[in-house]
């Protein structure tokens, strides 16, 4: 069974790659797969696939798509600063729970729903 995945990262986030290949590459997080920690990010770690036509794809050919690199490669982006940082969650008085970039102390919202 696989456990928790304890990662900040949510579909819709801005990401920087800081290890492996597309180290320096940034993207939005295109979905999050927490029961094996990993990520897809948009237009990093491109893969291709070699499909045979189908009633879906009657051409067939050379499909290009986004593989997932483990959420630990990836660092959220505070959009405000354009600078990749780690994160803290703060609990407010109320309960509310905010996500702070460490390095610039600046609240990184969640994007919205509809991303």
């Amino acid at each position: 069974m696989a456990r928790k995945s304890r990662s900040n990262i949510v579909k819709g986030d801005r990401v920087r790659v800081i290890r492996g290949n597309f180290r320096d590459m940034e993207g939005a997080v295109l979905s999050v797969i927490p029961a094996k920690e990993r990520v897809v990010v948009e237009g990093v770690n491109m893969r291709k696939r070699h499909e045979r036509p189908s009633e879906a794809n009657p051409e067939g050919g050379i499909i290009t798509f986004e593989a997932p690199i483990h959420v630990s490669n990836v660092m959220l982006v505070d959009v405000a600063e354009g600078q990749a940082s780690r994160v803290r969650v703060r609990q407010e008085a109320d309960g509310a729970k905010e996500r702070i970039a460490v390095k610039t102390g600046n609240p990184l919202p969640k994007p919205h729903a509809g991303v």
